[in-house]
C-alpha cells in the first residue's frame, strides 16, 4: 500500500510540486530552521514548497523511520515518518531530516524541518527568502 509518506517522497524526487498539493491538510503546519513561526496552511506551505524544490541542489532522501509522535500544535500522538536528507545550498552541504506527522486520513498536518550546519542553515534561510520574495510570498527587505 503507497502511503502519504511514499508519495511525498515521489513528489520531491520528481520535483512535482503538483503531486504535493492533495498530501497536506488545509491547516497544514511546517515548522521552518530559519523562521520562528510556523508557515500555516496549505498555499503557504505550497508555496515555500515551490521555492525549496528550485533551491535544493542534488536533494535526496537517505533514509526513513516511521512510528508515532506528539504534534507541536497540540500534543497530540500521531502516526509519523523521520525522512533524513541530503543537499546543497549555495555551495554548502546540508543534512537535515523532515519530520512528518499525519491526520486520521493519512495527510500530512504538521511538518517539522531540521537541518546542519549552522552555515548550511543560513545559506538555505538567504536562498529561501530571496525565494519567496521573488514570488511574492515575503515583503522585500526595506532599506535601512
Amino acid at each position: 500500500m503507497t502511503t502519504a509518506v511514499d508519495r511525498f517522497r515521489a513528489a520531491v524526487d520528481d520535483r512535482d510540486l503538483g503531486a504535493l498539493d492533495g498530501l497536506f491538510t488545509e491547516d497544514v503546519r511546517l515548522y521552518s530552521p530559519v523562521k520562528f513561526s510556523p508557515f500555516e496552511g496549505r498555499p503557504a506551505v505550497m508555496g515555500l514548497f515551490g521555492v525549496l524544490l528550485r533551491t535544493f541542489e542534488d536533494f535526496r532522501y537517505v533514509g526513513e523511520f516511521t512510528g508515532s509522535s506528539q504534534t507541536s500544535a497540540d500534543g497530540a500522538e500521531a502516526p509519523s515518518a523521520v525522512l533524513l536528507f541530503r543537499a546543497t545550498v549555495g555551495g554548502r552541504e546540508i543534512h537535515g531530516i523532515d519530520l512528518l506527522h499525519l491526520d486520521e486520513e493519512g495527510r500530512i498536518k504538521e511538518f517539522t524541518v531540521m537541518v546542519r550546519p549552522q552555515s548550511a542553515v543560513q545559506a538555505l534561510g538567504e536562498a529561501v527568502l530571496a525565494g519567496l520574495v521573488a514570488d511574492g510570498l515575503a515583503p522585500a527587505a526595506q532599506p535601512g
